[in-house]
């Protein structure tokens, strides 16, 4: 990640609050954006990317997890890319998704288990931990180079 991260921290207490913030997510970040999201199973991951997709205009049926697909495509007001790296094994198979065309892109791309392939990420991304408080509180971190610095900023504001 490039140098000067900004981190803001939010915690939520239900899924509607998730929702929330993914909304203003969708709101305030720009295409070519790029987050790694890390969190265990179950915190919320695809959750979070559902909740942007819908506040762009996706039925919530539509966004599910990629984790045997490897790569959805939601083509909403924001191309949405949201793949899942948890069954990829080597960095030339996650190359061979095409994430190199993918990055350029004017969509959002929200990669699960990108952890793994962090040497493979575009210099600036946002990274996006989501930690399990309690079964219904979760605590997103979002860490993001200084380009995101506005974006992170109008999220704190608004949740």
């Amino acid at each position: 990640m490039n140098t000067n991260p900004i981190t803001v921290s939010i915690v939520t207490e239900s899924e509607s609050q998730t929702d929330l913030i993914a909304s203003e997510f969708a709101r305030y970040f720009p295409g070519n954006t790029t987050v790694a999201l890390t969190g265990t199973l179950g915190a919320g991951k695809t959750r979070f990317v559902q909740g942007v997709a819908v506040a762009l205009g996706a039925r919530p049926e539509q966004v599910t997890s990629p984790t045997f697909v490897i790569c959805n495509q939601y083509p909403v007001d924001k191309h949405i890319y949201h793949l899942d790296a948890y069954r990829i094994k080597t960095d030339d198979e996650f190359f061979e998704l095409g994430v190199d065309e993918i990055f350029l892109s004017d969509g959002l791309v929200f990669i699960e288990w990108a952890e793994k392939f962090k040497e493979m990420l575009p210099r600036d991304y946002v990274s996006l931990t989501i930690e399990v408080i309690s079964e219904t509180s979760r605590k997103f971190h979002f860490t993001g180079a200084s380009r995101y610095r506005d974006a992170l900023q109008q999220l704190k504001t608004h949740c």
